[in-house]
């Protein structure tokens, strides 16, 4: 008997072992099977801003379900905003953590790119950038000696034509602002826009605000126009196109597929043909319209727009004296040039590069023409832009060459963790500073 309840003994406690051994390795098949990584990197500076020489650390952070990976490797390239020259390895976490470091020795931007593949071949990976005395980043090229005569003579050329606009109702489902599809006649397509206007505002008490839109294909916002009429403005919403406005959104989506598939391009050769030369009229176009309107103050004109809207916004200020005030989000179409120098450009990436690895000339002559940082030199109006650190579409370094040529009143919102976006702070940024514009405005007269 004896024997027998030792034997028993002995085979529960061969159970309980293979239910441990099954449960350990059944939480170690759940543990590799896990993807929940998360991959993090940040500059030690949480501001990110160098001078040139100094050592910047990266700082990379690696969790799996919210735990450090106690033993993993990640790859990472150092490159300048982008582009070479480029520096690459692999870098040893420690119980989740390690650094990388880069120097830039000309004012610019270090973009830090680390990347992690699991066990199970997902990859992940995780971007930062620095600035390196941003403040001194320089144009890549001269402004055109005869970049203001084209554009008189440009100007001159729409004058010619009529405004003739209409304007047609439109419900809205709030009280108090009365709003409108606006079409105005310009060179090529016309001013296609949603204005909208307190209801029974006096005459000669609003300030103006444009608002325009940012790359892609859609209508005007009448939404976006009648939240700043509610807040005191005229306000005009303006599609990038001159296309009609509240169509279904096949509609749109037909003409991005069809006529306008890569307008971004189109004419590139010639400053003569580029698209967005309509594009920059119709944005005289509309300051021509607003500014006949008998409530407006008679000072006070606000553009505002993010990435390509943000260019518009500055290529408004450069190109029409009346604007005194501009906000641009990520701006886009600057620095088209930087390629000529071994630097990263702006969207769309206008110029391109011929077979011998070089940017096709006539397309680097043209793009000048285009330029929000040429456009920056001329204008007085004050203004605030935003900038992502680690912003590929409009990179840093870009927005900053741009944001140097302004001559007047101005101010940066630098947002180190954002990409191509504007995040709530910063367009909190820009929405206090048109404020703060229009209230300084107010007490001036």
């Amino acid at each position: 008997m004896k024997f027998l309840h030792l034997r028993r003994l002995f085979a529960g406690f061969v159970a309980c072992c293979v239910f441990a051994l099954g449960f350990a390795s059944l939480q170690a098949q759940t543990e590799k099977l896990s993807t929940n990584y998360v991959l993090t990197i940040a500059t030690e500076r949480s501001e990110a801003i160098y001078r040139r020489g100094d050592t910047v650390a990266f700082m990379a952070k690696l969790l799996l379900d919210q735990h450090p990976v106690p033993d993993a490797e990640v790859q990472w390239t150092i490159s300048k905003d982008g582009v070479p020259p480029t520096k690459s390895g692999k870098l040893k976490l420690t119980d989740g953590t390690g650094s990388v470091t880069g120097q830039l020795d000309e004012p610019g931007f270090l973009q830090c790119r680390v990347t992690f593949r699991s066990p199970s071949g997902k990859t992940v990976t995780a971007v930062a950038g620095a600035g390196i005395d941003p403040l001194q980043i320089k144009p890549s090229l001269p402004v055109p000696a005869d970049f203001d005569a084209f554009w008189t003579e440009q100007k001159s050329e729409l004058a010619g034509v009529p405004v003739n606009p209409r304007l047609t109702p439109i419900p809205f489902q709030q009280s108090g602002v009365d709003c409108f599809d606006l079409q105005a006649d310009c060179v090529g397509a016309p001013v296609s826009g949603y204005f909208a206007k307190p209801a029974g505002a006096a005459p000669k008490s609003l300030p103006i605000i444009l608002t325009v839109h940012g790359a892609g294909v859609r209508s005007s916002s009448l939404s976006g126009a009648a939240g700043w009429a509610k807040q005191g403005f005229l306000a005009l919403d303006i599609n990038a196109h001159g296309i009609p406005n509240g169509r279904p959104e096949p509609f749109y989506t037909d003409l991005a597929n069809g006529e306008l598939r890569d307008y971004r391009f189109r004419g590139r050769e010639s400053r003569e043909t580029v698209y967005f030369r309509g594009m920059f009229l119709r944005l005289v176009r509309a300051l021509d319209f607003l500014t006949t309107k008998p409530e407006w103050d008679g000072r006070t004109v606000v553009v505002h727009g993010s990435s390509q809207g943000g260019a518009q916004s500055i290529v408004a200020a450069g190109l029409d004296a009346r604007v005194t005030f501009f906000a641009a989000g990520v701006p886009a179409m600057c620095d088209h040039t930087g390629v000529a120098v071994g630097r990263v450009n702006g969207w769309p990436k206008l110029v391109p590069n011929g077979p011998d690895g070089k940017p096709d000339p006539k397309v680097l002559e043209a793009a000048r023409y285009y330029d929000a940082m040429n456009f920056a030199t001329r204008t007085k109006a004050a203004g605030i832009l935003t900038v992502g650190f680690i912003d590929t579409t409009c990179p840093p370094t870009s927005v900053y060459a741009a944001y140097n040529a302004l001559a007047g009143e101005k101010e940066i919102f630098n947002d180190p963790p954002s990409v191509h976006t504007v995040s709530p702070k910063a367009g909190q940024a820009m929405r206090s500073a048109i404020l703060k514009h229009v209230e300084q405005m107010k007490r001036s007269k």
